[in-house]
């Protein structure tokens, strides 16, 4: 745990008791503050009360009293409207703070010797796969690195600071919205794809939220910056003119200066000449072309810490992938079944249709805002859509036409009618692939819980035919 002594002796509101709520609160009392943490979930009321965070209701207290307001980055605070805490806080002048901006005002008091390296990655998809791979390299260079943020661990839930550590952090638009003084020694910028704009107000929002991973870099730091989008192109033409240290990467293109991957081969151009690092078949549990961007950030972020290329790309080949993320879940009756539950947008679920030729298709859950409409070019590769939670209705309009689909309604439904039909097919290219494109909230509590009922389902019907097999 990272103790903050910030607010040693004073009264400070921690409000939303998820992961990065429970942490905070536990930090901040260690630290000696006096800790309010409430949640207007009952469940999760109770789960920190069972995890010893002392419950107060901030409602009832006197908001003048409190040196701050941790908030969660799960709670609103601009869009669509603030949330009332938020409110609240705004009223009687008190600070609105995350525990990413905990964590970085405790780094910053450090004498400057003393500091650990902060590695932040951001961007619409690819954080998880991309942080997890930057924190396995380092791992097995042999460097002090503890991982976490939107991953993992709550950031304050990790081991405590200290010069030579490396903390690599996966960081959302949500968590950076609330952060104002982190300095990444390494900030990776993946992509940019129209999300969470309910959060943001609109695109420029988004970027602006998530392009402040940058705001406090200074010499001797690197921007990792994909360029294959517009937005992240444009974003490294603008540090690279504002004299900052940029690495682009890209999967597909070739550039005079960056790391590229072309070909299934990965490249080095950041001295100016192009020098081969590995073949990309060597990384097998990283395929398809948005891990092939992956792997160039991942890359690009090690070597600005001083890895070789060597270890790099050893440790690339030994990755072992990243769970809900196309996830081998198992296989039955030689039907592979493919977790990725972490495909909570269209843009996410395009990257894993793209990996599978044949594919029986189990999507849906909460709708974001475009639907599906953008992967019409991949609908030839579904040979049938199981379709689940709210959005089932949605996606089945979309793919009249297209494709067959069924409205299961449940998981549990889709995971039966999928191996039933790619089994009678007899199709070794066959896949159930669990790519919802959808937000898990309707009938899970998060992602994780999703991809964790998919795997146990798939465990339970390999159990099902194996006992059948020996009757």
């Amino acid at each position: 745990m990272i103790a903050i002594t910030e607010f040693a002796g004073r009264e400070v509101a921690v409000f939303g008791l998820a992961r990065s709520g429970l942490s905070a609160a536990r930090a901040l009392a260690a630290g000696g503050a006096i800790v309010h943490a409430w949640d207007d979930n009952e469940a999760a009321r109770a789960a920190a009360d069972a995890a010893g965070v002392p419950l107060s209701d901030i409602n009832q207290r006197d908001w003048r009293n409190f040196a701050a307001l941790v908030l969660s980055p799960g709670i609103p605070l601009t869009h669509p409207r603030p949330h009332r805490v938020v409110e609240l806080a705004r009223a009687v002048g008190v600070p609105i703070v995350g525990d990413i901006e905990l964590f970085a005002r405790a780094v910053n008091a450090l004498p400057a010797h003393a500091r650990p390296k902060i590695v932040g990655v951001t961007g619409t998809n690819g954080k998880s796969t991309t942080t997890s791979l930057i924190g396995h390299i380092l791992q097995s260079a042999g460097r002090d690195v503890r991982v976490g943020g939107n991953i993992g661990a709550g950031v304050l839930g990790l081991e405590p600071l200290h010069a030579g550590a490396i903390y690599v952090l996966e960081l959302s638009s949500y968590q950076l919205d609330l952060t104002e003084s982190l300095r990444c020694s390494v900030a990776v910028f993946l992509n940019l794809t129209p999300d969470h704009l309910d959060r943001h107000g609109d695109m420029a929002g988004y970027l602006a939220a998530k392009t402040r991973i940058f705001r406090n870099q200074g010499a001797g730091d690197m921007a990792v910056v994909g360029v294959d989008d517009a937005h992240g192109a444009r974003i490294c033409t603008e540090l690279t003119s504002m004299r900052r240290n940029v690495s682009p990467v890209s999967a597909g293109q070739a550039l005079s200066r960056g790391v590229s991957t072309l070909g299934g081969r990965l490249y080095d151009a950041q001295g100016g000449r192009a020098e081969l690092v590995m073949n990309l078949a060597d990384a097998i549990t990283l395929p398809g072309r948005h891990n092939a961007q992956n792997v160039a950030a991942a890359y690009a972020a090690a070597r600005a810490l001083g890895v070789s290329v060597r270890d790099i790309a050893a440790a690339i080949a030994t990755f072992p992938g990243l769970a809900h993320r196309l996830e081998l879940a198992g296989a039955v009756e030689g039907v592979r079944f493919i977790n990725d539950s972490k495909a909570t947008n269209a843009e996410a679920t395009a990257q894993a249709l793209a990996v599978y030729p044949r594919v029986y298709w189990i999507a849906g859950g909460k709708a974001k805002d475009g639907g599906i409409e953008s992967l019409a070019r991949f609908f030839p590769r579904v040979v049938k859509a199981y379709l689940i939670g709210e959005a089932a209705p949605l996606f089945a309009a979309a793919l009249n036409g297209h494709t067959p689909s069924a409205q299961c309604g449940t998981m549990d439904k889709a995971v039966a009618q999928a191996f039933r039909d790619a089994r009678a097919a007899r199709d070794s290219e066959a896949v159930v692939l669990l790519s919802p494109a959808c937000a898990s909230f309707d009938q899970f509590k998060d992602f994780e819980a999703r991809g964790d009922h998919f795997k146990s389902l798939v465990a339970a019907l390999g159990d099902v035919m194996h006992e059948r097999a020996k009757a």
